[in-house]
């Protein structure tokens, strides 16, 4: 079905690629663009709690997009639920447009942090975590999605270090891995956070299903990374 910038309907995620296809600005990360899509649409159609009506609710789930220079899933996903209107897709890039090459918390209604610049993202959500705990929030949990290459930025081994002692049950981390990482991990990405004491799961990261039981997973005490492989950025 074609879709256009002045479509009111509701969008399935079928429909993705029609809406991503509306964003013809100059993207620079195409694999970045296109790799997460699948862990967006099972996070915003199935688990996360959070709505266009209630994204300044204090005990809405918060969603941080650390992988933040290739937005166009993400654009698309927020067009899809609701959070922005469809009509702001095509002017993806230009320099009157919300939708920036990077996400602005500031422009881009539902996003919760400006980002594209690595490493920031994983930091941040360990803070958030910290601050809805210090408030008494338990409810709300806290999810960031990074790139495996941002696993060479020891800002985030920090953040992983700290996380898993402090017993941030209501963090969640979801590490992309599109193979683009300039350094290996021992043992794999998985293995780093359960050094630090995470709890952690690889998956697929195209199969639906095994992402939403790995979004899902009970971890008790322990905060939780989801490594979710696509297909390899040069490939």
């Amino acid at each position: 079905m074609t879709i256009t910038a002045h479509d009111s309907r509701t969008y399935g995620y079928d429909d993705l690629p029609g809406l991503m296809s509306l964003m013809t600005g100059d993207e620079k990360h195409g694999p970045a663009a296109t790799s997460t899509l699948d862990v967006l649409w099972v996070l915003y159609d199935r688990v996360l709690r959070v709505a266009p009506e209630g994204r300044a609710d204090p005990a809405r789930d918060r969603f941080l997009l650390s992988k933040g220079h290739g937005p166009m899933a993400y654009y698309a996903v927020l067009a899809a639920k609701g959070f922005v209107p469809a009509g702001w897709l095509p002017g993806f890039g230009a320099y009157d447009s919300p939708l920036g090459h990077h996400p602005d918390r500031v422009l881009v209604p539902g996003a919760e942090i400006g980002s594209g610049s690595l490493g920031h993202g994983l930091p941040i959500a360990v803070g958030s975590a910290l601050g809805l705990r210090a408030q008494g929030l338990h409810d709300p949990a806290v999810w960031v999605l990074i790139g495996d290459a941002e696993l060479d930025e020891g800002s985030n081994h920090e953040a992983i270090a700290f996380a898993g002692p402090a017993g941030l049950e209501r963090l969640h981390t979801i590490v992309v891995d599109n193979s683009s990482a300039s350094h290996a991990r021992p043992g794999g990405i998985a293995a780093r956070f359960e050094a630090a004491g995470w709890s952690a799961v690889t998956v697929d990261g195209r199969d639906h299903e095994a992402l939403y039981a790995a979004f899902t997973a009970p971890h008790p005490g322990r905060p939780h990374v989801v490594v979710a492989r696509v297909e390899p950025k040069n490939a």
